[in-house]
């Protein structure tokens, strides 16, 4: 089966067999930034956006991204290199596996909602799995990280 879709900016085409996971094929593709954790759909690592949104590319069947925009970790570098520094600043990458999904879900959210509440973020971000904290570190660094952004804004 052959789908044309956008990967981080670039329009693709590809051959793909109808029962390829996403998390397989961007692999393939190169965005070792999606990771397998649970392949169960319950750790977040596997986090990529669809037009946007987040997906779970563990669970979602390639056949889906037709004639979608797919964005990895790879395709937001700049932001993500960002939002990082926030994110070791606050000794929250203790072993950093989870930080690419934990990344792609915290640039969802922002999409999403303008200004969250500490509330907000601890429910968007709840399907995201961490072994080495218990999240009060990444829900720092999204605090802090968020008022950078809006004072850049006020300047």
């Amino acid at each position: 089966m052959n789908i044309n879709f956008w990967l981080n900016g670039v329009n693709r085409h590809a051959e793909i067999s109808p029962d390829t996971l996403l998390i397989d094929f961007l692999r393939k593709q190169g965005c070792f930034s999606v990771k397998r954790g649970c392949e169960t759909a319950n750790c977040g690592l596997c986090t990529v956006l669809m037009d946007g949104r987040p997906v779970l590319s563990c669970s979602t069947l390639a056949a889906r991204i037709e004639g979608k925009k797919i964005v990895t970790l790879e395709g937001m570098q700049r932001e993500a290199q960002e939002f990082g520094s926030f994110l070791a600043n606050e000794g929250a990458e203790q072993c950093g596996f989870c930080n690419p999904g934990f990344i792609m879900n915290v640039f969802a959210m922002l999409n999403e909602i303008k200004d969250p509440t500490e509330e907000q973020i601890k429910e968007y971000l709840a399907g995201n799995l961490c072994r080495c904290s218990g999240f009060v570190s990444q829900t720092r660094s999204i605090l802090k990280f968020l008022k950078y952004k809006k004072a850049q804004e006020e300047a």
